[in-house]
């Protein structure tokens, strides 16, 4: 390997485990439980160990990225809903 393409290599490492650690935290509060949450990111990420084409990596990082975007609204709805009911009772 030259060195553009370690170079590459190592920050799609770092954009992987920078993914699964965001993930892993956001899933601390998903409504079905940290412990479920954590067991399907593991198991998502481990099916795709595999893979080292570096296009379907940055695939797969930004549909993760898009996961914790939506993690991120679903919590910003939980919140606003709780806001809404308790100071808007109806």
């Amino acid at each position: 390997m030259n060195q553009l393409q370690q170079l590459a290599s190592r920050n799609l490492r770092y954009a992987v485990k920078n993914l699964y650690k965001n993930l892993i935290f956001l899933g601390r509060e998903y409504p079905k439980g940290e412990k479920y949450f954590r067991d399907r990111c593991h198991q998502a990420f481990i099916k795709n160990k595999e893979e080292t084409d570096p296009e379907k990596i940055k695939e797969l990082v930004s549909r993760g990225e898009y996961v914790m975007k939506e993690l991120e609204a679903l919590y910003m709805l939980r919140k606003y809903r709780a806001l809404k009911k308790r100071y808007y009772e109806q």
